[in-house]
This record gives C-alpha cells, structure tokens and sequence, in this order.
C-alpha cells in the first residue's frame, strides 16, 4: 500500500483516488453488479463527479436468473445525477453453473429459451435485437465480453479510458498480490491501485482502478450507514435468514463460490426461484446438497444420523424429485455394480460396508456405501468413480433425457467433460439423424 494511504480512512483515501481518476480521464465508466461493494463505489464515484462537473458511464451485465431486488437497486442506480449512459446488457452470454455436469454452462437471455426466462426483459437494455457491438456472438463467455466491451469503449470515445471495478482485496490474498503490487503490470502514474488492460496480448489505452480494494466488510456497511446511501435491499434478508454479513453472496447463484448459498435464494425470493427450477438445469440439485460433498464441498459431509446405506438412498430418491430418469439410470448402474462385486468377491448386498479404508476406495479397488454415495454426489452420469466406461447405452439414456427436458445440451452448450462434448458434436453433426439439434 502506498505510504501516503496509511494515515487515512479507507473513505477518504477512496474519495483521493476518485478525484485522481476525474481529473485525468474524460471517458469513464464503472462496472456494477448491484452487489454492495460496486454500488457504494459508483455511488461515491457520483458525489466526486458532481463535484467536478464531470460525467460517467456504467457497465451492468444482466444475469436474467437473478434477485428481484437488485433489479430493483439496479434500477434506483440508474437515477444518479451524473451517469451519462447506461450499458444494461441482456445478451445471451454463457454464464457458469457449477450445480450440474450435464450443463456447466447456461445461456441467459438465450431467445431459444425466451419461454423459461425467470423474467421479461427489461426495455431500456440491449438486447440481441439491438446490439450495436459487431463482435459479440451468442454463447460468449462472460469474461470475453468484459474485455470486448473494454476494447469498444476506448475505439469509440477515442484516448484513455478508465473502467473502476469495485472489488475489496479482504475477500482473497491473490486479489490483494494482485492489486497491491507492481510487479509484472502496468500502472496509471505509478498507482498501484490501477491496472492496464490486455487484450489479445496487447496493451490497449484502458485502465481498470479499484477505488475501494483496500475496504473491509464493516467498512462498506458503515458507509451505506454514515452516508444514508442506497443498498440493495436483499442484503438484508438474508442477514435475518441467518447468513453472516461476511458470507453474503450475490452476483449469480450457480457459480463456483455462489453456490454454497444457493438454498438462500429459494428461501428469499420463491416466487423467482420457482422460475429459476425450470431455467437453469441442477439448481433443484445445488439447493438440496449445496452445503454438502455433492458439490465440491468437501469439508461437510452427510447428515450424521444417516449411515451411508441410508444417505445412498436419501440422494437417489432426492434426484428422484426432479429427474425420475437419472435417478432410474444410476439405480441400474448401481445395480451392475453391486452384481459384479458379488460374482467376482461374493460380496452380497446385507455384506456391503457402509465405509472402506479410505486408499483402497480412492483407488476403486472396494466397494462401499459411502464410494457409491460420492459418486452420486458428484453427479457422475456414467459413474466412471464406480469404475464405469461410457457405453453406447449410457449414450441413448443421455440424449433421450436430453430431449425429453429440453436444451440440456446443445450447439451452445460448453462443457469440459470430454465424453458430453463428443456426445454434442458427434449428434449435432447428424443434422436430424436419430436426434434434431437446436440451432442445426
């Protein structure tokens, strides 16, 4: 951190820097997200600009399956007095959803879908139909779009651009590395709160800056609290659901780290979350074991009365609930597997231990309940932690249910599991043939 911040409130350090950036950039725009840290940014960014007289532009990439209440924030950031234009973008971009291995990845706004959609699309956003960027394509990644977008921002207004992003180093240590260091990156005049932006390997004329990288959690609420600024309201119903202000998540509910809440999102809003069931495939899934191994959360386990016979069990007809099919396949497979124990061991079903020396089913050399329950939890369609291969058979299974729950997988669809992509490519390549596929 730079030596002239230590004596100062992380407030008035954050006002500095604004006053920095105004003064030297003509052309700025802040990327929001309706979560509380971009909108206390953008919010102080707005008193600094009225006071200099300058304008801003804001940058919001609408997720579609998100809370109504930041919509509704979203909506209340739109009225600050020195926004210029506001970027609200409802493009089908292809979002991450950590909650299914059948479909990591989700198109929001996808007009293919436009049936399903959690919500209508609001009419000042840009959309597919009047999209005035000539390099965007359906199924872009989201991170792709932030740099294109950064690209056409400079070649339009011409000069250095400045983009404030508002994320607080407290949250990860590489963030802080990142942000507080300068070393391998190109500042702004030696500030080492800026970055340069690269873009196909090369330096262009855009600088992000992190006006509040240095806050904390508490910092941010005394703010909204001390200023009387405005808040995303959601905040607080998940405070009065229990969740701790320093585990409060927003952005979209089915990424990585956004999961593990994914059961507050039907507990706050379940009119949106019945909406959300029938858009985004596994979030049933994700909202029964997101506090559990079934979705990487390897810390937790399984409910502690349950042996792992019974939480075999529980997780299948879990399943159950939402995709009868999926749960009759692993049933079957599960089945095979057992059977093949018992001809080649004579490990019959009541000899079945609930748990194996750890190694040994590590290295699927033993049958146990708690093997079979992993492999459940992981969503492993063909069970290869069971020691399955894909088969042809596993294949029909998989494209019947496919078509049968609609855009599951398609053209569209970005997977890394090696056995779902060939399983794409090779149907969507038929044209018609045993299956039709979308946008053939």
């Amino acid at each position: 951190m730079s030596k002239k911040y230590l004596e100062k409130n992380v407030l008035q350090a954050t006002l500095e820097r604004l006053e920095i950036i105004f003064s030297n950039f003509d052309n700025i725009y802040f990327s929001v997200s309706g979560g509380k840290d971009s909108s206390v940014m953008v919010q102080l960014a707005n008193k600094v600009a009225k006071k200099k007289n300058k304008r801003f532009d804001i940058l919001f990439i609408d997720l579609e399956a998100q809370y109504k209440h930041t919509i509704e924030h979203i909506n209340e950031l739109k009225q600050l007095s020195q926004i210029r234009d506001f970027y609200h973008i409802t493009l089908p971009i292809a979002l991450r959803n950590a909650v299914s291995v059948l479909q990591p990845k989700w198109i929001c706004w996808d007009e293919d879908s436009k049936k399903l959609w959690v919500r209508e699309m609001p009419k000042d956003s840009i959309n597919i139909r009047n999209c005035p960027f000539p390099w965007f394509k359906k199924g872009e990644e989201f991170e792709e779009f932030i740099l294109q977008f950064a690209d056409w921002y400079q070649k339009k207004y011409k000069g250095k651009v400045a983009c404030g992003i508002g994320i607080r180093t407290d949250e990860s240590l590489n963030r802080f590395r990142t942000i507080a260091f300068q070393d391998n990156k190109i500042t702004f005049e030696n500030y080492n709160w800026t970055t340069k932006i690269k873009f196909n390997e090369k330096h262009i004329e855009v600088y992000n800056f992190y006006p509040i990288y240095d806050w904390r959690t508490e910092d941010i609420w005394g703010a909204v609290s001390q200023l009387d600024l405005k808040y995303n309201y959601i905040y607080e119903l998940m405070y009065k659901n229990g969740v701790s202000i320093y585990e409060q998540r927003l952005c979209q509910p089915y990424g990585d780290d956004q999961k593990n809440g994914l059961n507050q999102f039907r507990a706050l809003e379940y009119e949106t979350w019945e909406k959300v069931l029938n858009r985004v495939n596994g979030v049933n899934f994700g909202n029964i074991y997101c506090k559990t191994t079934a979705l990487g959360n390897i810390k937790s386990c399984k409910p502690k009365f349950m042996s792992w016979q019974q939480y075999t069990v529980f997780l299948l007809e879990s399943i159950g609930i939402y995709n009868k099919d999926l749960m009759l396949h692993y049933y079957r497979k599960i089945k095979k597997f057992m059977i093949w124990h018992k001809n080649k061991y004579g490990i019959t079903l009541d000899k079945i231990p609930d748990i194996a020396e750890c190694k040994l089913e590590n290295q699927r050399k033993s049958i146990s309940w708690r093997r079979i329950a992993r492999a459940i939890e992981k969503n492993d369609f063909y069970l290869k932690r069971l020691s399955f291969a894909p088969t042809k058979n596993d294949d029909r299974e998989l494209m019947t249910m496919i078509h049968k729950w609609d855009n599951l997988l398609n053209k569209d669809t970005i997977t890394d599991d090696k056995t779902l992509q060939e399983i794409i490519e090779k149907n969507c390549n038929n044209k018609g043939e045993n299956y039709d596929c979308k946008n053939d």
